[in-house]
């Protein structure tokens, strides 16, 4: 189906969001935070079909990472996940950028749905 780079720096929500989008037949790339997913990024060339961030990391939030991207692969999405309403405040001012914000917590369900909206055609 779809190249996923996940960028979170939870161990345990990156596992289960992988394993549960790969059963939707994606092939998913994990990254713990923004420096190392850009470096990803930039590696492959940006491709990706779609990043999917969490917004509050250490070293490289999701934010300064969808700026990145965007600058560099301008046509790659990028849906960002957060569980702080001030983190999404400051995704809203990226409606440009950013195609949705998922808000945590979800269930797989709900992500696997968010992700399959970015990616349709």
């Amino acid at each position: 189906m779809a190249r996923i780079l996940l960028v979170d720096d939870d161990d345990g929500v990156r596992g289960f969001l992988k394993r549960g989008l790969e059963l939707d037949g994606h092939v998913v790339t994990p990254a713990p935070d923004g420096s190392d997913a850009l470096d990803i990024l930039i590696e492959t060339g940006g491709a990706f079909d779609l990043v999917l961030t969490d917004i509050r990391m250490p070293m490289m939030d999701g934010i300064a990472l969808a700026l990145a991207a965007k600058r560099d692969f301008p046509d790659l999405p990028i849906l960002l996940m957060t569980g702080y309403a001030d983190q999404r405040e400051r995704a809203r001012n990226l409606e440009a950028i950013v195609v949705d914000v998922l808000t945590k917590p979800f269930s797989l369900a709900e992500a696997r749905a968010a992700v399959a909206r970015v990616l349709a055609p």
